[in-house]
């Protein structure tokens, strides 16, 4: 181009012009034409141009320049930071089973079985990961939003992740200190923050963390979520005096063993604004080593939606026996979503029948999993087929517009029946291949496919092609549960 009769080249625009020219491109389009000369890297980490922050990391040494890089430019001024700390391919441990897949726990008195150097070296970046982003944004005033997820410390529940471990990587918990410290000191110097979380974090928030805000700050902060961040023994994060602060708070997120009787009354009352948004987390564990018997009467469920008229709350269960699943639904639960995940236990017809019962008039997403590895033998929630309770689910809970099931047998005319129930309103309807059995009248039929007539006729009763989840390993609900459940209560928190 030419101005004034000179030659001018595109590290000559000015950098007002090129910020605005970056504003309009995607973060990898900016990323690209910033290569173009250093006068353009120089404007790719404009204030302007970073207000949100969202990383991915896998827990992996590769991960470490790139993350000091982006944390160095960007930690002192975004305002939006969201981070997920997730392991790929999760070691197997001493006794050869995959951790993830229920690792035996050691009992009082026994060693814990010995963990891999690849574990070991796991930990030790995760560590180092956490430190290097915490310490990037401790003086940052500028941040509304924080938000911490990771993954790898769901691991600690099935007894693969201990204080004997953390030894071997943090000697006397130096780093584990110096995380808790940083963390606090990020709580106490904020001026701006209105959304917290953390999530499946590794001994991050400790129940003396949240003092560390301002009364103004605590005031006025709108989401708050604590979830599964693996405190020994019967500790809770949170009580309810310390809620008192959080007056305008609109969505919360805890371990359900963490929510008490009197935080409902504290939620309830007139000089806290309606709560929207409520996920709770409840997990075998956490019922083990604590106790459901200062949990919400219905009572308190009552009092909390009268002065929360449009409060909708999401449950995800881990392993929880059906008997306490039946304590914990009370009727006045405005419960709209539901995920079971389960390893050991399974989920009985009779929960399923009174959570459609209860919960007609809110319930739009229904989960349903079990992760066994005998395929041969998947539990059959219906004694009377002709009266199946994910049929009867799908015929009283008219607002339902999500259903996916994996693990549990399904029978193919139960399927066409809430297909055409529910008929373009049930958006999706994910059932894997393996779950779904036909009776032996429909196989002897041998003037129809029967597969082919099944799949029609859902596909009929939805107005939309259907077909059956072939590859489990293509959806994160069910081979990512918590990953999924943590983005979930995100964007659930977020669409008041």
């Amino acid at each position: 181009m030419s101005v004034c009769g000179e030659a001018v080249g595109a590290g000559s625009l000015p950098s007002e012009l090129v910020v605005h020219i970056f504003s309009f491109l995607a973060a990898p389009d900016r990323l690209r034409a910033s290569a173009a000369c250093s006068h353009w890297r120089e404007c790719l980490f404009y204030p302007a141009l970073w207000p949100r922050l969202r990383l991915s990391l896998r827990v992996s040494p590769a991960e470490r320049p790139r993350l000091e890089f982006l944390m160095r430019k960007c930690g002192w001024f975004v305002r939006e930071l969201r981070v997920q700390f997730a392991a790929d391919n999760y070691p197997t441990g001493g006794g050869g089973a995959a951790a993830g897949e229920g690792a035996a726990v050691a009992g009082d008195g026994e060693a814990p079985p010995p963990l891999s150097p690849r574990w070991l070296d796991l930990l030790r970046t995760y560590l180092e990961l956490v430190l290097c982003v915490l310490s990037s944004v401790r003086n940052n005033r500028n941040l509304q939003k924080l938000s911490l997820f990771g993954d790898i410390s769901i691991l600690q529940q099935h007894g693969t992740i201990s204080n004997t471990y953390l030894g071997k990587v943090d000697p006397d918990g130096k780093k584990i200190k110096q995380i808790q410290q940083l963390f606090e000191e990020i709580l106490g110097n904020s001026r701006q923050l209105k959304w917290l979380s953390c999530g499946l974090m590794l001994q991050i928030v400790t129940p003396t963390s949240l003092s560390s805000l301002s009364n103004p700050i605590a005031n006025t902060m709108e989401h708050l979520s604590l979830l599964d961040n693996h405190i020994p023994g019967n500790t809770t994060l949170i009580t309810a005096v310390e809620l008192e602060r959080f007056v305008n708070l609109r969505s919360l997120a805890l371990d359900f063993c963490d929510f008490t009787a009197e935080m409902a009354r504290v939620l309830a009352d007139s000089n806290h604004v309606p709560l929207h948004r409520l996920s709770l987390l409840v997990h075998s564990v956490s019922i083990m080593h604590k106790s459901l018997d200062n949990m919400p009467k219905d009572e308190n469920w009552q009092a909390l939606t009268r002065n929360s008229t449009n409060l909708r709350v999401y449950i995800m269960a881990f392993d929880v026996k059906s008997d306490d699943m039946l304590r914990i639904l009370k009727p006045s639960i405005p419960l709209e979503r539901i995920h079971f995940d389960s390893y050991v236990t399974c989920v009985s017809g009779a929960v399923v029948d009174l959570i459609s019962r209860q919960y007609d008039k809110f319930l739009t997403h229904f989960i349903l999993m079990n992760d066994v590895i005998d395929m041969s033998a998947f539990p059959d929630l219906s004694d009377n087929r002709n009266e199946d309770p994910l049929v009867l689910l799908a015929w009283r809970c008219t607002r339902l517009s999500l259903l996916a099931v994996h693990g549990y047998t399904v029978w193919a005319h139960n399927l066409i029946a809430i297909a055409r129930l529910r008929g373009s309103d049930l958006k999706v309807l994910e059932v894997t291949e393996e779950s779904i059995e036909f009776d032996q009248g429909e196989l002897a039929d041998q003037d129809v496919d029967p597969v082919h007539n099944f799949i029609e006729q859902v596909s009929l009763g939805l107005g939309r092609p259907w077909h059956a989840v072939m590859d489990i390993e293509l959806l994160s609900v069910f081979t990512e549960p918590t990953r999924h459940f943590y983005r979930e209560m995100q964007s659930f928190s977020e669409g008041i």
